[in-house]
């Protein structure tokens, strides 16, 4: 059987169950789990375990910081001696313990499901886990060994998962990611890198009524500072330099002593990364005295689209089509995903595999439960055609 014939079966099985995969939703969501709460992350890992563990062998993977929870892989066999695929999806979320409280999990008449986290990423969850148990229903496995991996510090900028996912991703033909989609349901083949920076500034105080100049103002360096940062932004390229946070001085009446400029990086090439890195950690002091001090860098190098994720997308168009979705489309995104350092690593690397919605972070996150048929019958075709 073909990805497209599964998915074109999996969709028409799937319609009737769409009940079933918004209960799930539903579980999932109210299982609240940030990044910073290992007590829910525990209780959401467990829950993984549950759902997933008679697919295949789960192995714990305790992280080197005790406060992040525990992150998960399920191994699933494939039917064939070829390179292994990688699936990621992330368990953490960007919402605080209790947010249930003020925006509780909910579907309308339309279908519309809402709740903390639906959209980014335990939608994915749901899907890949429909998409999975139709394998088994068919009596079929992946083409490729599968690894899954649930990791629970996405959000934070995977600092505990980045090492797991290149190990995991290495030697692999390919990495799906079950993150939320472009809106539309268009799927993701670009993603910029993203990168944090530091800027401080050491000047020298003194009283500003007294004896101004005999102070070196870090305010006014900072204001430099800012200047010529954001002198670096090429939207014609996507580069993006964001001075987002800036702190300095201590009181009015006081010649500011230091001054300190948190900076957000996107770029959309490597090249671009290097460009940026040099020119920031370039920059020079304006006033006589003064000096700096910077550091940071790019925490997610960038997802380029490459020739093999064009032909990736293009077999996921042909499934999509096969059961009645033909205008499936790619597109890319200003943000980061653990998708970023499966493509940097070489692996041709599908994003945005999740169910249709919006409103990822904010509190109109929402997602479309009539996508979830389609999505998984996709995930599974996938799956099947490596």
């Amino acid at each position: 059987m073909t990805g497209a014939e599964l998915a074109a079966s999996v969709r028409a099985e799937l319609e009737p169950r769409r009940p079933e995969m918004v209960d799930l939703l539903g579980r999932l969501v109210r299982i609240e789990s940030p990044s910073d709460d290992r007590a829910g992350l525990d209780r959401f890992a467990d829950q993984l375990e549950a759902l997933f563990g008679d697919l295949g062998p789960i192995v714990q993977i305790e992280p080197a910081n005790a406060q992040r929870g525990r992150h998960l892989k399920l191994t699933i066999d494939g039917t064939n001696d070829v390179p292994h695929a990688v699936a990621l999806c992330h368990y953490d979320t960007v919402w605080s313990a209790g947010t249930l409280e003020r925006i509780p999990f909910s579907v309308d008449s339309d279908g519309v499901a809402r709740g903390p986290g639906c959209f980014d990423m335990k939608g994915g969850v749901v899907v890949l886990y429909f998409a999975l148990q139709a394998l088994r229903a068919h009596g079929v496995r992946p083409r490729r060994r599968l690894q899954v991996l649930f990791t629970s510090d996405e959000e934070v900028g995977s600092p505990t998962s980045r090492s797991l996912i290149e190990q995991t991703a290495s030697g692999a033909a390919v990495a799906y990611v079950l993150e939320s989609p472009l809106p539309g349901g268009t799927l993701k083949t670009s993603r910029k890198g993203t990168g944090d920076y530091f800027v401080r500034i050491a000047g020298r105080a003194a009283h500003a009524g007294v004896e101004p100049q005999k102070g070196i103002s870090a305010t006014q360096e900072l204001a430099h500072q800012i200047i010529a940062l954001h002198a670096l932004n090429d939207y014609a390229s996507g580069t993006t330099v964001n001075v987002g946070v800036a702190h300095a001085g201590t009181r009015p009446n006081v010649v500011a002593a230091a001054a300190e400029a948190h900076v957000d990086v996107r770029v959309q090439t490597l090249a671009e990364a290097a460009r940026i890195d040099a020119a920031i950690r370039g920059l020079k002091p304006h006033l006589p005295g003064a000096s700096l001090d910077i550091d940071g860098g790019l925490n997610r190098p960038p997802m380029e689209r490459s020739e093999a994720m064009a032909a990736l997308f293009g077999r996921a168009r042909q499934i999509a089509a096969s059961m009645g979705v033909v205008d499936l489309q790619e597109g890319s995104t200003g943000g980061g995903s653990d998708g970023n350092f499966t493509a940097a690593i070489g692996v041709p690397t599908l994003d945005g595999l999740g169910p249709e919605g919006e409103g990822a972070h904010a509190a109109h996150e929402h997602v479309l439960t009539e996508s979830f048929p389609r999505r998984a019958a996709l995930v599974a075709g996938l799956l099947v055609d490596g």
